[in-house]
C-alpha cells in the first residue's frame, strides 16, 4: 500500500499555500508515496478577511476535518505565525482534535512543520518550538529537517526563512514579499526528506 502523506495548512496571504505545493513536489518524488494537500477551516468572517486583503482559499486544497488526520501515515503542518506562535486558525483546528487525542489515534505518526513570519525576528524558531507541544500531546514523532539540505542551510548571501525545525518564509509586515527560490528549495527538500522518513517508519 502507498504511504499517505497529508500536508495540512492555514494560509492568510498565500505564502504557506505556496510552500505546501513545494512540499508536495518533494514528497511525491519518493516512489510509493501518495500526497494530499488540505487546508484547515477559516475562523474569521469574510468582511474581516477582506479588510486584511487575505488571499482566497484554494479550491484545489479541500478543507480537512480533524478525524481525517487519522487516515495519514505522516503529516506536515504549515501555518503563519502570530506573535511567535501558530495562527489561531491552526490552533483552533488542533483544539478540535480532542477525540483523536483521547484515543491516541495519531500516536506514533511522524509529523513536521513549516511556517511563515512577517519579519526576521517574527518567530522562525519559536513558532516551530511552540507547535511541538501539540504534537507531543498526541504522541506524534516530530521530524525536523535538521541541516539535511546541506549547503543550502548555510548560505549567508541573502535573507531567507527556514530553520532546522522546518522550511519557512518571510511575508513582510504587509504580506507583499513572496517566497524566494532558496525558501522554495528548502520546502521541496523537506517534503522529500519527510516522505522518505515516513515511508521507512511505515515499513517497520
Amino acid at each position: 500500500m502507498a504511504t499517505k502523506i497529508y500536508i495540512v495548512y492555514y494560509s492568510t496571504w498565500g505564502h504557506i499555500a505556496t510552500l505546501a505545493e513545494e512540499m508536495k513536489k518533494g514528497a511525491e518524488s519518493v516512489p510509493g508515496v501518495e500526497v494530499t494537500v488540505w487546508r484547515v477551516p477559516e475562523t474569521l468572517p469574510e468582511d474581516v478577511l477582506g479588510k486584511m486583503h487575505a488571499a482566497p482559499g484554494r479550491e484545489d486544497h479541500p478543507v480537512i476535518t480533524a478525524r481525517q488526520l487519522a487516515e495519514a501515515d505522516g503529516i506536515l503542518f504549515g501555518f503563519p505565525t502570530r506573535f511567535g506562535m501558530m495562527a489561531a486558525q491552526m490552533k483552533a483546528f488542533f483544539d478540535s482534535t480532542g477525540g483523536l487525542w483521547q484515543a491516541q489515534s495519531l500516536a506514533g505518526k511522524p509529523a513536521g512543520v513549516f511556517f511563515a513570519t512577517g519579519t526576521q525576528g517574527g518567530g522562525q524558531e519559536t513558532t516551530a518550538l511552540t507547535a511541538v507541544t501539540q504534537l507531543t500531546h498526541h504522541g506524534m514523532l516530530f521530524v525536523p529537517v535538521g541541516y539535511t539540505h546541506s549547503a543550502g542551510m548555510f548560505r549567508m548571501d541573502e535573507v531567507k526563512g527556514g530553520s532546522p525545525y522546518g522550511a519557512g518564509t518571510f511575508s513582510g509586515a504587509d504580506g507583499s514579499r513572496v517566497p524566494s527560490d532558496a525558501e522554495l528549495a528548502l520546502a521541496v527538500h523537506q517534503g522529500k526528506y519527510f516522505s522518505g522518513v515516513t515511508k521507512k517508519l511505515k515499513a517497520v
